[in-house]
């Protein structure tokens, strides 16, 4: 079966479009009517898979249209697709350019549909990102007040320091409220917690930043949150496994979850001695742990088990 795969570039105002094999390419307008137009079209192709290139936001709205509108949509990431154009010696770069690599990237890796989070999940994401931003800003502000030499300069800190934490008070307060209005999110929030090792905030960070937890295998979740091994050979050279690409912030907090568990969930504090007595690095260890970590929950979301019963 022939792959018709759409790449869509998405700059501030326009939206260039690309189809592979051999298709059209056009663009349209990011606002109300191009989407409409663009929908429009996209179903007269009947395509594969509709591809566009995450940006920072501005995917988000044209992914939406598409998506709503029922067809199969892909938000793929830009250095695997900067990578791919490179492999292709393609050096230009414009947005039509951009659209092409994109459309013939899903075609060449097959890229597969995923669900998009709904209205209430895009809510708790952006809630918890919020979250994540005030405490790196508070962070720096305690980073600024050691270094600071003049009473006036730490008093001027602590004031926003005061500030920010409030504010971060304020933000937890409206992720509580999410989570515990939505029956569905409070048992999920529920399942996960169950686990030793694994608090409200990673709990609610897995919720918001990796949807797709309990409806991938397991090598596709370890891979989507940039925790699945690659391994690095040529002839009789073998080089160190290592991790990376996924979603930074997810690998973030399972790896906060796995030094806790490491401690005081008993299954992964054994798993954890095992590997080091067999003289795995403390640092690999403690990655097999959070891939581990990963798993468990993938696998409770998909059954709705809780630790005790998992």
């Amino acid at each position: 079966m022939d792959i018709i795969a759409v790449g869509i570039d998405v700059s501030k105002d326009r939206l260039d479009v690309a189809v592979h094999p051999d298709g059209p390419a056009f663009v349209v307008e990011r606002n109300g009517a191009g989407l409409e137009r663009l929908v429009e079209r996209l179903k007269q192709l009947a395509p594969t898979i509709v591809a566009i290139e995450a940006t920072g936001g501005f995917e988000t709205v044209a992914a939406a249209a598409v998506g709503g509108a029922g067809l199969p949509i892909a938000i793929v990431n830009p250095a695997q697709v900067r990578a791919f154009a490179k492999a292709l010696g393609q050096r230009a770069k414009t947005d039509p350019i951009d659209a092409a690599v994109i459309a013939y990237f899903a075609a060449a890796t097959r890229a597969e549909p995923r669900p998009l989070p709904d209205e209430a999940t895009r809510l708790l994401s952006d809630l918890v990102t919020r979250r994540r931003q005030i405490v790196e800003m508070i962070g720096a502000e305690r980073q600024r007040e050691k270094r600071a030499m003049s009473k006036h300069l730490k008093k001027s800190i602590a004031r926003l320091v005061k500030a920010l934490e409030k504010e971060l008070l304020s933000v937890d307060t409206d992720i509580d409220d999410a989570v515990r209005s939505s029956p569905a999110w409070r048992e999920t929030e529920d399942l996960l917690a169950s686990v030793p090792g694994v608090g409200p905030v990673i709990a609610r960070t897995l919720m918001a930043e990796l949807p797709e937890l309990g409806r991938l295998t397991r090598k596709q979740i370890a891979a989507l949150a940039g925790l699945a091994p690659y391994t690095r050979q040529s002839g009789q050279w073998r080089g160190k496994s290592f991790i990376g690409g996924g979603r930074k912030t997810v690998r973030t907090v399972l790896f906060m979850g796995a030094m806790t568990a490491r401690l005081h969930n008993p299954v992964l504090r054994a798993f954890f001695e095992r590997l080091v007595a067999a003289g795995k690095p403390k640092m690999v260890a403690l990655v097999a742990v959070a891939r581990k970590l990963l798993t468990i929950l993938n696998a409770m979301i998909r059954t709705k088990t809780t630790w005790q019963t998992a």
